[in-house]
C-alpha cells in the first residue's frame, strides 16, 4: 500500500499544530499580563463588530423609517379626530345659538317674562326630606357660604318648586309651593288666560293627582286647560314671571260660587333630588 502521507508532510503538520498551539498559549499568557483579549479573540471580535455595524446601518435606517411612518400615521389619525371634534363644536355652537333664538321667540309668544335661563343659579342637592313634612319643606346642601339668602326662589326641572325659608352656613331649608298649611306663606301666581290674566294664590294641593290648586277664583276671565301659570310677583317676595306649570282642569267649588283651578306643576314635587336656586337675574345690577 502507498503511504497516505509522506514523512515531510507529517512533520509539517506537526510543526504547524505546535505553532498554532503556541500562538494560542502565548496570546492567553500575554492577555493575562496585559488585561487585553488574545490576538485571535480580538481579531474575531473586531470582525464580528464590523459585520454587526455593517448590518446595523440599514437595519437602523429601516427601523427609523418605520417609526417615522408610524408616527406620521398616528399624527394623521389624531389630526382627523381633532378636526371632527372641531366640526362637532362648531355644530353645537350653531345649535346653541339656534336654541337661544327659539327660546327668546317662544318666550315672547308664550308671554313668559322670565325663566330659569334668565337667572344666575346655584345648583344644590336635596339632603333631607322628612315624611312628616314631605309636602311642606326639604333641606338642600348649600347655604350662605354659596351666596344663598332667605326668600330666593328654588327651581327644579323647568319650574319653581319653592323658596329659601331658612339659611345656614352650609345648608338651607326650602319651603315648597305645595305647602298649604295655615302658617305657610302662600305663593302668589297668575294664569295667562286668553282674555286676560287671573291672579290668585296656591290654596291647596291634591296629593292624589300631585296638582296645585288655585281656589276662590271669582274672575269671569276665560280659563282653560293648557293655560300657562307663572309667579305674579305680588307680595314682593318671589319675582314675577317664573314658570309654575299649566292649567290641568277648571271646576267649581262646593257651593258653585267660585272656581277651583287644578295646575299641573312643571316639576315633579314628589321627586325632588336636585334643585337650582335663582340667585339673581343675569345682567341685573
Amino acid at each position: 500500500m502507498r503511504k497516505l502521507f509522506s514523512s515531510r508532510a507529517v512533520v509539517t503538520m506537526i510543526i504547524a499544530f505546535i505553532v498554532i498551539v503556541g500562538l494560542i498559549a502565548g496570546s492567553n499568557w500575554w492577555a493575562k499580563r496585559t488585561n487585553t483579549p488574545p490576538f485571535i479573540q480580538r481579531f474575531g471580535n473586531d470582525l464580528a463588530g464590523g459585520v454587526s455595524r455593517v448590518i446595523a446601518v440599514p437595519t437602523t435606517a429601516i427601523g427609523r423609517t418605520a417609526n417615522s411612518i408610524g408616527n406620521l400615521l398616528n399624527t394623521f389619525e389624531e389630526n382627523q379626530a381633532l378636526k371632527a371634534k372641531i366640526d362637532e363644536f362648531a355644530q353645537d355652537k350653531v345649535r346653541l345659538q339656534t336654541v337661544e333664538e327659539e327660546n327668546k321667540e317662544l318666550k315672547k309668544q308664550l308671554k313668559l317674562e322670565a325663566t330659569l335661563t334668565d337667572y344666575k343659579t346655584v345648583s344644590a342637592v336635596t339632603i333631607s326630606r322628612s315624611p312628616t313634612t314631605w309636602q311642606s319643606q326639604l333641606v338642600i346642601n348649600k347655604g350662605s357660604k354659596s351666596g344663598l339668602k332667605k326668600g330666593m326662589p328654588v327651581l327644579a326641572g323647568s319650574g319653581i318648586i319653592g323658596r329659601i325659608s331658612e339659611v345656614n352656613t352650609t345648608n338651607a331649608k326650602v319651603a315648597l309651593i305645595s305647602d298649604t298649611s295655615e302658617d305657610a306663606n302662600r305663593f302668589a301666581i297668575t294664569i295667562k288666560g286668553g282674555k286676560g290674566d287671573v291672579n290668585g294664590i296656591v290654596t291647596d294641593f291634591d296629593r292624589e293627582s300631585n296638582q296645585l290648586i288655585m281656589g276662590q277664583v271669582t274672575s269671569d276671565n276665560e280659563i282653560k286647560a293648557g293655560d300657562l301659570v307663572e309667579t305674579s310677583g305680588l307680595g314682593g317676595v318671589i319675582p314675577s314671571g317664573l314658570y309654575v306649570g299649566k292649567v290641568a282642569k277648571v271646576t267649581k267649588d262646593d257651593y258653585g260660587l267660585s272656581k277651583r283651578i287644578y295646575i299641573e306643576p312643571a316639576a315633579d314635587l314628589g321627586n325632588i333630588t336636585t334643585v337650582v336656586v335663582a340667585v339673581s337675574e343675569i345682567g341685573a345690577q
